[in-house]
């Protein structure tokens, strides 16, 4: 098998392990939709405890966390996680590399991993060599 089509392969296995997750996701969007600013807040300390009392483990909650935070980027920024974006950020929530194109919104993708990461209260730092980037998103 060469290099290219084990490379294939590879994501092929990846979208098909998770596409449930993605269902999962999508599935919880009418739910999660419902909840107040408020809510979503108490979600986001429920998380928390739970991760710090080792009940769950960040994979576990993967699906409802990126639920949240896909609401989250509405709310604040009238923008809405795509399937991709999910798979994006499902990859680096698993330490893996998330290869996308221009415009296809690396930036809202990190959003998802850096919010589950950032529930074990360790921090997230987020680091762009783009200075159009860099501004756009301090604020």
């Amino acid at each position: 098998m060469s290099l290219l089509n084990k490379f294939f392969d590879q994501n092929l296995k990846f979208v098909k392990k998770n596409k449930n997750v993605i269902k999962k996701i999508n599935d919880l969007e009418v739910e999660i939709k419902k909840l107040s600013n408020d809510d979503l807040k108490e979600k986001t300390k429920e998380f928390k405890t739970l991760l710090a009392s080792n009940k769950k483990t960040s994979l576990e909650i993967l699906s409802e966390a990126f639920a949240i935070a896909r609401e989250a980027s509405i709310r604040t920024l009238n923008q809405r996680h795509f399937d991709v974006q999910l798979f994006g950020g499902i990859a680096l929530a698993e330490n893996k590399i998330a290869e996308m194109r221009t415009g296809e919104g690396k930036t809202l993708t990190a959003v998802l991993a850096n919010y589950l990461t950032a529930l074990n209260d360790k921090g997230v730092h987020v680091v762009t060599v783009n200075d159009y980037l860099a501004k756009r998103d301090a604020v």
